[in-house]
């Protein structure tokens, strides 16, 4: 299966060509250029950089969030749109469950508790905490410990403490931003996320793809939009 994907969920991203597991071509993003400058042009450089054109491709993948709402905007209308012309299935992928098995795959152990935390502004992350179990460097199955949400790093970190009775591993832009806060406690320093991306939509297609109109970003905070408008 050749899965083309994308990940929107920072301002730097990444998009990816896999065969199956295997990563044919990945692209990090340039951060000083927004994604809609950026794209479409991303995706015919990762293709040709991977051997392979658009109707070659078999599945898309996107991470659907958290991350910058109009980053998250961009990356999953592009994909719709896509899919639209394709007709190709499109899976979209909570970018904290990207972290952790990219994370994972990095260390090459069988089990591992570990914090994904993405830079939510503000002075604020975005957190989630996984559970992953699996042979060295393949993908991981995954459990939630810890359900998505934002708030202040120390104050998040404050809570997770009560469940630190094993060794932790945290990744993500977030992690490295505030590694001051997480001490004692191992950082990975956060990676491209599109062929994680890649390989959990390959696992979830299983249950079937989603229609284009059924993808729906994870923000986990409100849009300042809807915030402003709030009497």
């Amino acid at each position: 299966m050749l899965i083309l994907s994308l990940d929107t969920s920072t301002r730097a991203g990444s998009a990816a060509v896999l065969r199956d597991d295997g990563v044919l071509a990945v692209a990090d993003g340039d951060p000083s250029r927004t994604h809609a400058e950026r794209l479409p042009a991303e995706f015919d450089a990762v293709l040709r950089a991977a051997g392979v054109s658009l109707p070659d491709i078999d599945l898309l993948a996107v991470a659907r969030g958290p991350g910058g709402f109009t980053g998250l905007r961009i990356g999953l209308a592009a994909m719709q749109g896509m899919a639209m012309v394709t007709g190709r299935p499109v899976v979209g992928v909570s970018a904290f469950e990207a972290l952790a098995v990219a994370a994972f795959a990095t260390l090459h152990v069988e089990h591992l508790r570990i914090g994904a935390w993405m830079d939510a502004s503000r002075g604020e992350v975005f957190a989630a905490a996984y559970e992953a179990t699996g042979a060295p460097g393949a993908v991981p199955t995954l459990t939630t410990l810890c359900e998505p949400e934002v708030g202040a790093p120390a104050a998040v970190w404050s809570r997770w403490q009560a469940l630190m009775s094993s060794a932790w591993t945290f990744t993500g832009d977030g992690a490295a931003r505030y590694r001051e806060i997480l001490v004692g406690v191992p950082v990975v320093p956060p990676p491209a996320l599109a062929p994680a991306v890649a390989q959990l939509a390959r696992r979830q297609i299983g249950h079937g793809g989603h229609a284009p109109h059924e993808l729906q970003p994870l923000y986990v905070r409100r849009p300042d939009v809807e915030l402003s408008a709030q009497p």
